[in-house]
């Protein structure tokens, strides 16, 4: 398969899986917009191995075509001829691709978080590391000096995705809330099986949603340090994405028996807001 054919077959995984995301990077620079999906593609690839198949063989078969990626082997599939590409062009560091696939292990053999502090390295893991793998595409000059920012970033999105799936995961047998806010605001797990919404649940769920409000505003001080062109884009994708913790508190917190989404006119109107922002000089 030729370049181009191995990015239009990434666009469409992420044109397919995530319409958020597609939305905001597809406002990038096209060499930059392709290499954005090729990662996705990647990223899409470990999810799914383990979210959606459940199979540890396939994501250990994903390591070993990372390691021969990165031995200079690079497997004849369409995500991997994208990559190879991408690294040409931005510096990217490997060490954030073996950390994604060691978060996907830590989902595998899946152990209930007893603190913030396990939980926050979890987000690291799945989450952080994809913030620091598409950093130097979004901020070629300055991407060293971002790194904290992009963690960040990547943590409060992590953050949100697990407040909008409680009820889903918990039917899926996991339970990500720590166990020490669990006890803390006396909230059970018989309680989540019940799918009680009460006082302790969203004094609960605000905890843990204030500390990714704070996630994004502090990742979001460094914009200005990112490319001229990245700048909207990463916006938009960040605004978007914590639009969702909008959705849950305006459905009554109810996370635990509907999948709450942004909806397409909310999109809109955030891209709207941000344009005008930037435009304004609101944002730097």
């Amino acid at each position: 398969m030729d370049i181009n054919s191995s990015y239009k077959y990434c666009e469409d995984i992420i044109k397919k899986h995530s319409k958020s995301f597609y939305k905001a990077f597809s406002l990038l620079p096209k060499e930059k917009s392709n290499a954005i999906y090729a990662v996705y593609g990647f990223c899409r690839l470990c999810d799914d191995s383990i979210d959606e198949y459940n199979d540890i063989n396939m994501l250990e078969d994903l390591e070993a075509e990372l390691e021969m990626f990165f031995s200079g082997n690079v497997p004849d599939k369409p995500i991997w001829i994208a990559l190879s590409d991408v690294l040409k062009k931005y510096e990217i560091q490997k060490e954030p691709f073996f950390d994604l696939i060691y978060g996907q292990k830590l989902d595998y053999s899946f152990k209930e978080f007893l603190s913030q502090q396990q939980l926050m390295e979890y987000c690291y893991y799945v989450a952080g590391t994809v913030g620091l793998i598409i950093l130097p595409i979004l901020a070629t000059k300055n991407h060293k000096l971002l790194r904290e920012p992009a963690i960040k970033l990547g943590k409060a999105m992590q953050l949100t995705n697990i407040l909008r799936d409680i009820g889903e995961d918990f039917d899926n047998g996991r339970v990500y809330l720590p166990t020490e806010l669990l006890e803390k605001y006396n909230y059970s797990h018989d309680d989540l099986y019940k799918k009680i919404i009460n006082e302790n649940f969203i004094n609960l769920w605000e905890h843990e949603a204030k500390l990714a409000e704070e996630l994004y505003n502090n990742s979001l001080d460094a914009i200005s340090e990112f490319d001229d062109d990245s700048k909207y884009p990463v916006l938009i994708a960040a605004h978007i994405y914590r639009e969702i913790l909008n959705e849950v508190r305006k459905n009554s917190y109810d996370c635990l028996n509907k999948r709450n989404v942004v909806s397409t006119i909310r999109k809109n109107q955030i891209v709207l807001e941000v344009k005008k922002q930037l435009k304004n000089g609101d944002i730097k």
